[in-house]
């Protein structure tokens, strides 16, 4: 694969003095005809006009002023007329916005929900301190460092900024447990946070992998995925990247270069300042043989779209789903002397036939958000509602005919499917009861199930009824249904209730081999799988 990066690293001197913020400013002058009492200053010419005003406020103005607050108020006027996807990262909110692609954090490794205000810990990360410790899920936090940890002040925050810290620091919780109470005395450490969240076998010789994100860890993760699904006789691989909104490019493009050939064209990027660069296979990948299936949805973006698009330029896989977000745009972070960020749009992402995957921005943000909304309307339930633009027209590499015009458009439409919903199912989702029910179902049974294997596990839930009991359950909780609930509606909420149950008692890959069992997207690949045959 060709290891050159797709864009030059960007050495910019940046600073608030030498032209980042571009604007007209204007300081009010007198409304008197005479101008008697105005003194008039020629400022130096040395700087830019935006800095010239600033040194004008902090040399004359009537009142003291804090121009940094000044320019924290500029910076997103000058960036909202580039691209939608240019934007200016405040020093505060940086670390965070950074945090989402790492693969690691420090802290103790759970995760939680809060019910009743209790923290309730759902699951305890594989590899992480807590799991060497012996925190189970089902237990409950009530103090951490020897204060009471409950209460209607307890908030998802105030866990986090508990639970996590530098790595090597140590933090005390007391846990709830059946009738005792256990301390752990937790010594923080680097917690996985994974990006590929199942790898399963659906049926017969067909996997799955689910990948949430492309972050700093997904390829060795998916070729963990795979080496495991390979063990299992599967030959044909359908990759979900449905709602995954991005990350690492390079991530995307190491991926590709496992199912694509020697000399396969994955991505290139051009910009205004930017020379075409190209990434190509390899040749070495371990899937090459491999059937590939590609799931997405008007939610997935960016990397997930270079993905798609260089296995369907290629015809190397087939694209099932709905038309992607249509985000082509490649940004570079550069860092400010404040420990803020601007991320600069710098280039395109352009798929190997030529489709540049960038929806228009000419309008304005404004009217490109509203135009991705104004997809829910109609696109999203009817192949045919989308208007093909002719000078958009591209072939793949056997001749088969693409189309750009921003995002990938999937070989084989899926429909969103609204037939199912009800007040019913939303009312339960929106109240957690399915969770907290599948949560509490979990911990009295934890024992009954926690030694079966995923496949046990998920027999042992299907072949029992639990529709009277979450009847109760959500009465109690005061959500009741409005006249009969339809067969295909108890179904999908039992479901649902059991790949929690699962998920609590044994992870991801046991969630999503019930949840997915009458996905339609899901449904759809099989068939399309079948009649390759």
């Amino acid at each position: 694969m060709n290891n050159k990066k797709l864009w030059s690293p960007i050495i910019l001197g940046l600073a608030v003095s030498t032209g980042i913020f571009l604007g007209r400013l204007s300081i009010p002058h007198s409304q008197s005809d005479d101008y008697e009492g105005v003194q008039i200053t020629q400022m130096p010419t040395s700087t830019n006009k935006l800095q010239q005003i600033l040194d004008a406020i902090d040399l004359y103005y009537v009142e003291d002023v804090a121009t940094d607050s000044i320019i924290e108020k500029v910076i997103p006027k000058v960036l909202e007329d580039l691209d939608p996807h240019t934007t200016y990262i405040p020093a505060d909110m940086l670390n965070d916005v950074n945090n989402e692609l790492k693969s690691n954090f420090g802290g103790v490794g759970v995760q939680f929900t809060i019910i009743q205000d209790t923290v309730n810990i759902v699951s305890v990360v594989n590899g992480g301190p807590s799991s060497h410790l012996g925190v189970l899920p089902g237990d409950k936090i009530i103090k951490v460092n020897g204060h009471p940890f409950v209460g209607p002040s307890i908030d998802n925050q105030m866990v986090m900024d508990s639970l996590r810290g530098d790595i090597g620091t140590k933090v005390e919780i007391t846990v709830s447990r059946s009738d005792a109470t256990i301390d752990f005395n937790i010594t923080r450490g680097l917690i996985p946070q994974h990006s590929v969240n199942a790898s399963y076998m659906l049926k017969d010789d067909i996997g799955y992998i689910f990948i949430d994100r492309f972050a700093e860890n997904t390829y060795e993760e998916m070729l963990q995925g795979v080496a495991k699904l390979k063990t299992q006789g599967c030959n044909k691989l359908i990759v979900d990247l449905r709602s995954n909104q991005g990350g690492f490019l390079d991530a995307a493009i190491r991926i590709c270069n496992e199912f694509l050939h020697a000399g396969d064209l994955i991505v290139y990027t051009e910009g205004a300042h930017q020379m075409r660069q190209e990434a190509r296979a390899d040749g070495k990948g371990v899937c090459q043989d491999m059937e590939v299936y590609i799931l997405i949805d008007e939610f997935s973006a960016s990397a997930s779209e270079i993905f798609a698009g260089a296995m369907q330029d290629n015809d190397r896989g087939i694209v099932i789903g709905r038309r992607s977000f249509g985000k082509g745009l490649v940004q570079t972070q550069l860092q400010l002397p404040d420990q803020s960020a601007i991320r600069l749009t710098i280039s395109r992402y352009h798929t190997p036939s030529g489709r540049c995957i960038q929806r228009p921005y000419s309008d304005g943000r404004e009217d490109y958000y509203q135009e991705f909304g104004k997809r829910f309307a109609n696109e999203l339930f009817a192949a045919d509602s989308t208007k093909f633009d002719q000078s958009q027209k591209f072939t793949t590499k056997k001749g088969r005919v693409v189309y750009g015009g921003g995002g990938i458009m999937p070989d084989f439409f899926v429909p969103r499917d609204t037939t199912k919903a009800s007040s019913f199912l939303y009312s339960l989702r929106a109240k957690s009861v399915l969770y907290t029910y599948a949560l509490d179902f979990a911990n009295k049974n934890r024992s009954q199930y926690a030694n079966l294997s995923d496949k046990e596990l998920i027999a042992q839930l299907e072949k029992k009824s639990m529709w009277s009991n979450i009847l109760s359950y959500a009465a109690a909780k005061g959500v009741k249904p409005k006249g009969e609930v339809k067969e295909v509606e108890r179904e999908i909420i039992e479901r649902e209730v059991k790949a929690y149950i699962a998920r609590n008692i044994s992870g991801d890959d046991a969630f999503y081999a019930i949840f997915n069992e009458d996905e339609p997207t899901i449904l759809k690949a099989l068939e399309v799988i079948r009649s390759q045959k």
